[in-house]
């Protein structure tokens, strides 16, 4: 495998070596003993969530947090959410102890300006609106806008709790990246189910659990989809990266050009137009592909919605990571979502029926309850032997009484009539 510098020096950028860098860098395989999360939240005035907050107002608050001490790096969305991406942790509550403390810093800054968090995956009562400017989300936005409304209400008005656990081992077995890369897509569908939390745009019931979800179904296929196919996970990686459209072509100065429609990034190596791809437009490429699973390095689960409360973001945290990283929870789990894998077919999620049925009707869904039913008995089992505080365990154990056992997820306390289903199937 070539090293990193063979295009650290700004040359071309070979299609030999780009199929090897990406094979190389996105799964890092190795034991999996590193957690990380990114909080997505909306920012909503304190006093009346339903009020439009003034771009400059939002601004203000935002100048202000930028000086605040924290671990997580902060960052901001175009339609102002707030974004809190904690540094790799070695272990499930350290994890949750960095991020805690950083939320514990920022909660009263907002405070302050009039502002709260609001931990929803779609903004319930506000039209997309755009309020950071940038070169890349005006490539965005102009590249998302060629294929339907979609776009602009994806960067605007949806948060998300992106759960980052290591690839996994080299060797097979529960922990083995292969496995883990399966069970992701397999377990996706059931997180999607199971933390559902946007039924609503506009003030008005859109019919899904998970309206977020849809929305990123909605985008770009082969942008948002997974890799198609079995087999190894890094060369169906590496097909699916290089086969994928370029978003934009950025440069120094002036709006970044959007390439023609289709025009993917090995078609940019071979025809070397507007002009040669070096490695760093291949970094830039992998941050505009948005799969439920995204490999990184490390393994990036995108398909959770925001959920409310201070620390509901801490069960889809608990309960992912002790699937993954606890053996013995692996090996149960594994054997317990694999049957979805019927449902799903042939198609990559989450252009699929498991996934489609997981962001509609969430756990009224009857296969999709079950398999939800198992994965918490699982995670309650385990949350012990990854070292889990009794408080987190009992937020795991709360939620799966109030929502799981129920066949409920938290969409359904916004009051949205049960979606027309044969709970019978």
């Amino acid at each position: 495998m070539p090293t990193d510098d063979v295009t650290d020096d700004g040359s071309a950028l070979k299609e030999d070596d780009a199929e090897d860098l990406l094979r190389g860098i996105a799964f890092k395989t190795g034991p999996p003993r590193t957690v990380g999360v990114e909080l997505e939240w909306l920012v909503h005035d304190l006093h009346d969530p339903e009020h439009p907050v003034p771009t400059r107002r939002l601004e203000e608050a935002f100048d202000g947090l930028r000086s605040l001490p924290l671990r997580s790096a902060l960052t901001f969305e175009p339609g102002g959410q707030l974004e809190l991406s904690s540094q790799p942790a070695a272990s499930l509550m350290e994890c949750v102890t960095s991020a805690s403390a950083d939320l514990d810093v920022v909660r009263p800054a907002l405070r302050t300006a009039g502002l709260a968090l609001s931990g929803i995956g779609q903004d319930p009562w506000h039209s997309p609106r755009r309020m950071l400017r940038a070169p890349r989300y005006d490539a965005m936005e102009t590249y998302l806008d060629r294929i339907g409304p979609a776009g602009r209400a994806m960067m605007r008005t949806t948060a998300s709790v992106q759960v980052c656990l290591d690839a996994g081992h080299e060797e097979p077995g529960p922990l083995g990246y292969g496995r883990r890369w399966q069970l992701a897509h397999l377990l996706g569908a059931v997180l999607v189910a199971a933390f559902a939390n946007s039924p609503m745009e506009g003030r008005r019931d859109t019919g899904w659990r998970s309206h977020r979800q849809a929305v990123w179904a909605a985008l770009d296929p082969a942008r948002t989809s997974a890799p198609a196919g079995g087999g190894d996970p890094r060369a169906a990686w590496a097909t699916h990266a290089l086969d994928a459209p370029v978003m934009c072509v950025r440069a120094p100065e002036g709006p970044w050009a959007i390439p023609a429609e289709g025009f993917s990034f090995r078609d940019w190596i071979r025809t070397g137009l507007p002009r040669p791809p070096v490695r760093a437009d291949l970094d830039y490429h992998l941050t505009t592909l948005f799969p439920p699973v995204r490999p990184r390095g490390h393994l990036e689960f995108r398909m959770i919605d925001a959920q409310s409360g201070d620390d509901g973001w801490v069960v889809p945290l608990a309960v992912t990571t002790a699937l993954f990283d606890d053996p013995e929870a692996a090996e149960t789990v594994y054997r317990a979502v694999k049957p979805l894998a019927e449902t799903a077919g042939a198609l990559p999620a989450p252009g699929n029926p498991l996934w489609d049925n997981a962001a509609r009707y969430g756990l009224a869904d009857p296969e999709l309850r079950s398999a939800a039913e198992a994965c918490f008995a699982t995670a309650l089992e385990a949350l012990p032997r990854i070292g889990a505080t009794d408080a987190v365990q009992d937020a795991v154990a709360a939620f799966n009484d109030r929502y799981v056992l129920r066949g409920r997820c938290p969409a359904d306390d916004m009051c949205v009539p049960e979606p027309e289903k044969d709970l019978q199937s």
